[in-house]
């Protein structure tokens, strides 16, 4: 098998057929391959975070099967679209229903994704193969010790029990949200239990875009008496910054899924030291 990584910076697996990528005048993507290809079996890589980046995967899949390719396989660690699966209010889209269609109208033979948003994104995707979070976060406790894991609301509960199970039976403590429809606006939380009595408290979820659900839950959580937070994020957007976080956790950690990110309080995990060997592309 080779590899087609096509966003810079994100190697999971290497070295990358070389290949020149640029945008026309007129905003289209474009890519051209720079030599024979010297497998038939391909596996793309790509962060899509825009449109543009989905445009420029699907002219790669078409260069690569006019250069010989027979099987070509997709690792998208973060599906677009995934918190947009389904239809709230009259007039929206079902935007993951729209990157799924997309994706399938390729005939991957194979789509991996990482700790996707909801099991939505996998009934779409046709050959999906869903890696879920197990390793990511046991790396993560390795270097955090005891603690309790904390549920951030009820669409997490399944996942961390689930996690919890795999991780011999780690201390759950579930927590609710309320949350406006239609402005998305966060009007409380709730901890269940009982008081906490200085634990440590890991805070484990898919997504952090400006992080105001953990900061809000972290307040709580100190309230019902948590010693040190720490927040394990999949998929790390923070559209804020690491900042509002840094102040209640000790330290977040994420996968480089979104972006390569720095900061002190940051531990970014590279998908090249828990995933390969996870993918049957």
């Amino acid at each position: 098998m080779i590899y087609l990584h096509l966003s810079p910076g994100f190697e999971p697996y290497g070295p990358s057929v070389p290949f020149q990528a640029f945008v026309f005048n007129g905003g289209e993507p474009h890519l051209k391959l720079s030599g024979p290809l010297p497998e038939t079996d391909v596996l793309i890589t790509s962060r899509l975070n825009s449109f543009q980046d989905v445009g420029l995967l699907l002219v790669a899949t078409d260069a690569l099967r006019r250069a010989g390719a027979e099987r070509i396989s997709l690792f998208v660690p973060y599906f677009p679209g995934a918190r947009q699966d389904r239809v709230m209010i009259p007039g929206e889209p079902l935007t993951v229903k729209v990157y799924a269609e997309l994706l399938n109208a390729q005939h991957y033979h194979q789509i991996t994704i990482f700790d996707p948003h909801s099991d939505v994104t996998p009934a779409l995707l046709n050959k999906v193969q869903v890696v879920d979070n197990h390793q990511f976060v046991a790396q993560c406790l390795a270097q955090i010790g005891d603690c309790k894991l904390i549920a951030p609301d009820g669409g997490a509960l399944k996942k961390i029990y689930q996690l919890s199970e795999v991780l011999g039976g780690i201390d759950v403590v579930e927590c609710r949200k309320r949350r406006d429809v239609k402005t998305g606006a966060l009007s409380g939380f709730l901890v269940s239990g009982p008081d906490l009595q200085g634990a440590t408290c890991v805070i484990v979820d898919d997504i952090c875009d400006g992080g105001a659900t953990f900061v809000g839950l972290a307040e709580e959580l100190k309230q019902h008496g948590a010693g040190d937070l720490y927040l394990v994020v999949s998929h790390g957007i923070f559209s804020r910054g690491i900042e509002p976080l840094a102040v209640p956790f000790k330290r977040v950690f994420t996968t480089d899924s979104i972006r390569a990110i720095t900061h002190p309080n940051l531990t970014q995990l590279s998908f090249s030291l828990f995933l390969p060997h996870l993918i049957n592309a």
